[in-house]
């Protein structure tokens, strides 16, 4: 779905695909037709956009094989879909048994990360839609802080690299695809101040910016500052943990995913667990990495979401051009909140994405399709 700015931009509004398993083309052939396409129908949608995520096998094949590429193209064609942003944070095996730590290896120390950034940039050069005027590629904050004992300069060097091969890319195609650096608890670089100053000592702006992740600053108990160039934004729902109760959370302690934890004074675990009930101060709010539907209520921090919204769109010029909805959790959900059918998530992202078309509305964005 489209929105039109009161500045005259055009907002591109998508669901994140990396919720949904595969590793290879003909998984994510499938996906787009038992996922992407019943939403966008369920949604009474001319167009869907969605934030494809490749794993890497996919990504080298589409991008060094025509016909594959014609292949997701038609794909795309036959189920009303666009794409202007790509999700490169996880490199492969997102929906594997047990994540973790995982998703942030390979990390930009590595020469797979920068090789299996620029395979997604070559495609999506070749799937953006003709009216797009940019395309976008979020990725990992350069990695996991232990990697990075000296900071992010270690790193430099191949972000540079991944620089100068999108501008030469923009002038083969005639626009850009930029990259969108996402901070994340844990990481050596956490917060947006910290993206600010890491993307801003590379000195390419037009080529390395930031994506903003409301989960994210809602965990970090961070609101969205006026810096840096945000070129993508990760519409997304953190778990708010307060009351003298809190037994309850360990009903979120599962094994595929990481979810970082904060508390109000900063102070934080790397991981829910068990341990986790005791390891904080019980009359300070928590915060938990841990993506709910955009639309639950209660438990999570929508008020905080719907102010990032604000930050984005809601002013006299939009701080991004990409919205990209990412919910990844729906498999791992607790109890009976957890889908039970094919049918049952379908409808759970069309919802996510009816109440973000109303948020945006409500902000004074006019959908166009």
């Amino acid at each position: 779905m489209r929105f039109r700015h009161r500045d005259g931009s055009v907002i591109h509004l998508s669901y994140c695909t990396n919720m949904h398993p595969a590793e290879d083309l003909e998984g994510i052939l499938a996906q787009l037709h038992t996922y992407a396409g019943p939403v966008r129908r369920h949604l009474g949608w001319p167009v869907l956009g969605v934030g494809l995520w490749l794993p890497a096998p996919a990504a080298r094949h589409l991008a060094t094989d025509a016909q594959a590429l014609d292949r997701l193209r038609k794909m795309l064609t036959a189920e009303g879909l666009e794409v202007v942003t790509l999700n490169g944070f996880p490199h492969r095996a997102f929906q594997a048994a047990v994540v973790k730590g995982a998703v942030y290896r390979p990390d930009w120390l590595e020469q797979e990360r920068l090789d299996y950034t620029l395979d997604l940039a070559r495609v999506l050069h070749q799937i953006l839609p003709e009216d797009a005027r940019e395309g976008s590629i979020s990725t990992l904050p350069f990695g996991w802080r232990t990697r990075f004992p000296d900071g992010t300069a270690p790193a430099d060097a191949a972000m540079l690299a991944v620089a100068a091969e999108l501008k030469s890319l923009a002038g083969e195609y005639g626009r850009p695809v930029r990259l969108a650096v996402e901070p994340e608890p844990g990481c050596v670089v956490e917060t947006m101040d910290e993206a600010v100053a890491a993307v801003g000592r590379l000195g390419v702006p037009e080529w390395i910016g930031l994506c903003a992740d409301a989960c994210h600053l809602a965990t970090q108990f961070e609101s969205l500052g006026p810096a840096g160039n945000i070129y993508k934004a990760q519409v997304s729902n953190a778990l708010r943990v307060t009351g003298d109760d809190r037994s309850w959370l360990s009903d979120f302690a599962e094994p595929r995913f990481l979810h970082q934890i904060r508390q109000e004074d900063g102070s934080g675990e790397d991981d829910l667990g068990e341990d986790t009930l005791t390891s904080f101060d019980p009359d300070q709010e928590w915060r938990v990495h841990f993506h709910l539907p955009l639309n639950h209520t209660g438990r999570t921090t929508q008020p905080e979401l719907k102010q990032t919204l604000k930050a984005l769109a809601g002013g006299e010029n939009p701080r991004t051009t990409h919205l990209d909805v990412e919910t990844y959790t729906w498999d791992v959900l607790p109890g009976d909140t957890r889908p039970s059918s094919t049918q049952e998530i379908i409808k759970g992202i069309a919802g996510e994405l009816d109440w973000t078309h109303q948020q945006l509305v409500e902000l004074g964005l006019e959908p166009i399709r």
